[in-house]
Protein backbone atom coordinates (compact mmCIF):
# COMPACT_ATOMS: atom_id res chain seq x y z
CA UNK A 1 0.00 0.00 0.00
CA UNK A 2 1.44 3.38 -1.15
CA UNK A 3 2.81 5.09 1.83
CA UNK A 4 2.94 8.73 0.37
CA UNK A 5 0.33 9.98 -2.56
CA UNK A 6 2.69 12.27 -4.58
CA UNK A 7 6.60 11.23 -5.19
CA UNK A 8 9.36 13.75 -6.17
CA UNK A 9 12.22 12.76 -7.92
CA UNK A 10 15.56 14.31 -8.51
CA UNK A 11 16.83 13.39 -11.86
CA UNK A 12 21.12 12.92 -11.86
CA UNK A 13 22.22 10.25 -9.82
CA UNK A 14 18.60 9.44 -8.72
CA UNK A 15 16.96 8.20 -12.25
CA UNK A 16 19.40 8.56 -14.75
CA UNK A 17 23.41 8.21 -14.43
CA UNK A 18 24.25 11.22 -16.12
CA UNK A 19 27.91 11.34 -14.43
CA UNK A 20 29.89 10.59 -18.10
CA UNK A 21 28.50 13.19 -19.86
CA UNK A 22 28.43 15.35 -17.05
CA UNK A 23 32.19 14.68 -15.84
CA UNK A 24 33.31 14.77 -19.39
CA UNK A 25 31.97 18.05 -20.28
CA UNK A 26 33.34 19.78 -17.34
CA UNK A 27 36.53 18.45 -17.94
CA UNK A 28 36.54 19.75 -21.75
CA UNK A 29 34.72 22.76 -20.54
CA UNK A 30 38.24 23.25 -17.75
CA UNK A 31 40.44 22.41 -20.18
CA UNK A 32 39.02 25.33 -22.96
CA UNK A 33 39.27 27.34 -20.20
CA UNK A 34 42.86 26.67 -19.51
CA UNK A 35 42.27 25.26 -15.97
CA UNK A 36 44.28 23.18 -14.55
CA UNK A 37 41.33 19.75 -15.20
CA UNK A 38 40.74 17.29 -11.73
CA UNK A 39 40.62 13.77 -11.68
CA UNK A 40 37.67 12.06 -12.99
CA UNK A 41 37.02 10.84 -9.78
CA UNK A 42 36.98 14.70 -8.19
CA UNK A 43 34.77 16.00 -11.00
CA UNK A 44 31.91 13.08 -10.51
CA UNK A 45 31.64 15.06 -6.70
CA UNK A 46 30.79 18.05 -9.20
CA UNK A 47 27.71 16.30 -9.91
CA UNK A 48 24.27 16.96 -8.69
CA UNK A 49 24.91 20.48 -6.88
CA UNK A 50 23.39 23.24 -9.54
CA UNK A 51 26.10 24.09 -12.16
CA UNK A 52 27.09 27.47 -10.72
CA UNK A 53 27.21 26.25 -7.10
CA UNK A 54 29.79 23.49 -8.64
CA UNK A 55 32.02 26.06 -10.80
CA UNK A 56 32.23 28.34 -7.59
CA UNK A 57 33.06 26.05 -5.20
CA UNK A 58 34.74 23.53 -6.43
CA UNK A 59 36.80 25.94 -9.37
CA UNK A 60 36.71 29.19 -6.46
CA UNK A 61 34.92 31.01 -9.96
CA UNK A 62 33.87 34.51 -9.54
CA UNK A 63 30.36 35.29 -11.20
CA UNK A 64 31.97 36.58 -14.58
CA UNK A 65 34.11 33.35 -14.24
CA UNK A 66 31.36 30.85 -13.78
CA UNK A 67 28.84 32.72 -16.50
CA UNK A 68 31.87 32.06 -19.19
CA UNK A 69 32.33 28.34 -17.78
CA UNK A 70 28.47 27.50 -18.05
CA UNK A 71 28.35 29.02 -21.27
CA UNK A 72 31.01 26.58 -22.76
CA UNK A 73 29.47 23.44 -20.57
CA UNK A 74 25.94 23.84 -21.78
CA UNK A 75 27.17 24.48 -25.71
CA UNK A 76 29.28 20.82 -25.68
CA UNK A 77 26.80 19.06 -22.94
CA UNK A 78 23.43 19.36 -25.59
CA UNK A 79 25.25 18.11 -28.51
CA UNK A 80 26.52 15.30 -26.68
CA UNK A 81 26.86 15.06 -23.04
CA UNK A 82 23.77 14.62 -22.58
CA UNK A 83 23.21 11.19 -23.95
CA UNK A 84 25.85 9.70 -22.29
CA UNK A 85 24.07 8.33 -19.65
CA UNK A 86 21.80 5.44 -18.55
CA UNK A 87 18.68 4.58 -16.78
CA UNK A 88 19.61 3.10 -13.34
CA UNK A 89 18.84 -0.36 -13.28
CA UNK A 90 15.13 -0.71 -12.07
CA UNK A 91 14.36 2.71 -11.92
CA UNK A 92 12.32 2.26 -15.30
CA UNK A 93 10.14 -0.44 -13.51
CA UNK A 94 10.07 1.63 -10.03
CA UNK A 95 8.31 4.22 -11.84
CA UNK A 96 5.60 2.49 -13.88
CA UNK A 97 4.91 0.43 -10.68
CA UNK A 98 4.48 3.51 -8.93
CA UNK A 99 2.28 5.01 -11.77
CA UNK A 100 0.49 2.07 -11.72
CA UNK A 101 -0.63 2.03 -8.12
CA UNK A 102 -1.69 5.76 -8.34
CA UNK A 103 0.92 7.66 -7.27
CA UNK A 104 1.33 11.20 -8.46
CA UNK A 105 5.11 11.43 -10.11
CA UNK A 106 6.90 15.15 -10.08
CA UNK A 107 10.10 15.57 -11.49
CA UNK A 108 11.81 17.95 -9.16
CA UNK A 109 15.54 18.61 -10.50
CA UNK A 110 18.14 21.67 -10.27
CA UNK A 111 19.59 20.34 -14.29
CA UNK A 112 18.44 22.95 -16.51
CA UNK A 113 15.29 22.72 -18.74
CA UNK A 114 15.97 21.81 -21.83
CA UNK A 115 18.82 19.21 -20.88
CA UNK A 116 16.62 17.68 -18.63
CA UNK A 117 13.62 17.74 -21.23
CA UNK A 118 15.73 16.29 -23.59
CA UNK A 119 17.18 13.30 -21.12
CA UNK A 120 13.91 12.55 -19.87
CA UNK A 121 12.19 12.40 -23.49
CA UNK A 122 15.43 9.84 -24.88
CA UNK A 123 14.98 7.73 -22.01
CA UNK A 124 11.10 7.63 -22.24
CA UNK A 125 10.38 8.73 -18.93
CA UNK A 126 8.32 12.12 -18.94
CA UNK A 127 5.26 9.90 -19.68
CA UNK A 128 5.28 8.64 -16.35
CA UNK A 129 5.49 12.18 -14.22
CA UNK A 130 2.31 15.02 -13.36
CA UNK A 131 4.38 17.67 -13.62
CA UNK A 132 8.26 18.24 -14.74
CA UNK A 133 10.32 21.09 -12.61
CA UNK A 134 13.90 21.92 -13.82
CA UNK A 135 16.19 25.20 -13.52
CA UNK A 136 15.76 27.86 -15.78
CA UNK A 137 17.82 27.53 -18.98
CA UNK A 138 19.92 30.49 -17.52
CA UNK A 139 20.30 29.41 -14.28
CA UNK A 140 18.59 32.04 -12.69
CA UNK A 141 16.14 29.57 -10.75
CA UNK A 142 17.60 26.31 -9.98
CA UNK A 143 18.09 26.02 -6.25
CA UNK A 144 16.56 22.74 -5.46
CA UNK A 145 13.87 24.46 -2.91
CA UNK A 146 12.88 26.48 -5.72
CA UNK A 147 12.34 23.77 -8.41
CA UNK A 148 10.58 21.84 -5.77
CA UNK A 149 8.38 24.85 -5.26
CA UNK A 150 7.30 24.77 -8.49
CA UNK A 151 6.75 21.32 -8.47
CA UNK A 152 4.39 21.58 -5.12
CA UNK A 153 2.76 24.60 -7.47
CA UNK A 154 2.62 22.95 -10.68
CA UNK A 155 0.69 19.56 -8.81
CA UNK A 156 -1.65 22.00 -7.06
CA UNK A 157 -2.75 23.45 -9.96
CA UNK A 158 -3.47 20.28 -11.75
CA UNK A 159 -5.63 19.58 -8.57
CA UNK A 160 -3.28 16.88 -6.96
CA UNK A 161 -2.50 16.37 -3.68
CA UNK A 162 0.28 17.81 -1.74
CA UNK A 163 -0.39 17.16 1.63
CA UNK A 164 1.33 13.34 2.06
CA UNK A 165 4.62 14.16 -0.25
CA UNK A 166 8.22 12.92 -0.08
CA UNK A 167 11.57 13.31 -1.89
CA UNK A 168 13.50 10.78 -3.58
CA UNK A 169 17.05 11.95 -3.93
CA UNK A 170 20.45 11.17 -3.80
CA UNK A 171 22.37 14.52 -2.15
CA UNK A 172 22.11 17.18 1.22
CA UNK A 173 20.53 19.67 -1.68
CA UNK A 174 17.84 17.16 -1.97
CA UNK A 175 17.23 16.89 1.74
CA UNK A 176 17.78 20.52 2.40
CA UNK A 177 15.39 21.43 -0.42
CA UNK A 178 12.54 19.35 0.45
CA UNK A 179 13.31 20.26 4.22
CA UNK A 180 12.39 23.56 3.50
CA UNK A 181 9.04 22.63 2.36
CA UNK A 182 8.64 20.31 5.31
CA UNK A 183 9.09 16.84 3.40
CA UNK A 184 11.28 14.40 4.20
CA UNK A 185 13.58 12.80 1.31
CA UNK A 186 14.75 9.26 0.86
CA UNK A 187 18.10 8.83 -0.45
CA UNK A 188 19.24 6.14 -2.59
CA UNK A 189 23.12 5.23 -2.26
CA UNK A 190 23.48 4.36 -6.02
CA UNK A 191 23.37 8.34 -6.57
CA UNK A 192 26.72 10.38 -5.94
CA UNK A 193 26.08 11.39 -2.60
CA UNK A 194 28.58 10.56 0.46
CA UNK A 195 27.83 8.63 3.86
CA UNK A 196 27.47 12.03 5.70
CA UNK A 197 24.68 12.96 3.40
CA UNK A 198 23.12 9.86 3.85
CA UNK A 199 23.31 9.99 7.88
CA UNK A 200 21.30 13.64 7.32
CA UNK A 201 18.26 11.61 4.90
CA UNK A 202 14.99 10.33 6.38
CA UNK A 203 15.86 6.85 5.47
CA UNK A 204 18.61 5.20 2.99
CA UNK A 205 17.89 2.49 0.03
CA UNK A 206 20.28 0.50 -1.45
CA UNK A 207 18.13 -0.78 -4.18
CA UNK A 208 15.05 0.34 -6.48
CA UNK A 209 13.62 -2.82 -4.90
CA UNK A 210 14.26 -1.14 -1.34
CA UNK A 211 12.61 1.66 -2.61
CA UNK A 212 9.58 0.53 -3.92
CA UNK A 213 9.47 -1.23 0.26
CA UNK A 214 10.11 2.44 1.41
CA UNK A 215 7.85 4.03 -0.01
CA UNK A 216 4.94 1.36 -0.29
CA UNK A 217 5.20 1.00 -3.76
CA UNK A 218 3.83 -2.51 -5.13
CA UNK A 219 6.46 -4.88 -7.35
CA UNK A 220 9.79 -4.28 -7.09
CA UNK A 221 11.51 -8.15 -7.33
CA UNK A 222 15.08 -6.84 -7.43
Amino acid sequence: MLKYSTILLDLDGTMVDSAPGVVSTLALTLKEMGEKVPSIEELRGWVGPPLPESFRTQAGFDEATTQRAIDIFRSHYIDAGVFDSRVFDGMGEFLLHAKNAGAHLAVATSKPTRSATIMLRHFLLSRYFDVICCAADDESRGKKHEVIEDALTGLRRKGLPTDNVIMVGDRIHDIEGAAHHGINTVLVRWGYGFPEEWDKAHRVVDTPRQLHEALGVPGGHR
